[in-house]
């Protein structure tokens, strides 16, 4: 099953603006933000994020709505899994 989970942007980082910090139940990972050019992301915004891409950008309720959706399937470890293997780095940064 292909899973895609909600995670709040922290900040972009400034010498890869398609790199975004997303914080994923406490998990932050960099995550590509270069499909979602029709919609800005700024810190604090929700993205939906799969294999380490942001597909698209939602609200608060809606992420919310899918974490209470994958917990409900028993999906929810599942995906927090692929999250903790994200590795877009920073420069200098391990992952």
């Amino acid at each position: 099953m292909c899973l895609a989970i909600p995670g709040q942007v922290v900040n972009i980082v400034p010498e890869q603006p398609l790199l975004a910090k997303v914080d994923v139940g406490g998990v932050r990972r960099n995550v590509n933000v270069g499909l979602l050019e029709d919609a800005a992301v700024q810190p604090g915004d929700w993205v939906l994020i799969h294999v380490g891409f942001a597909l698209s950008k939602i609200g608060e309720e809606e992420a919310r709505d899918q974490l209470r959706m994958l917990r409900a399937m028993g999906e929810d470890e599942l995906a927090m899994e692929e999250v903790r293997g994200y590795r877009f780095s920073e420069e200098g940064d391990p992952g």
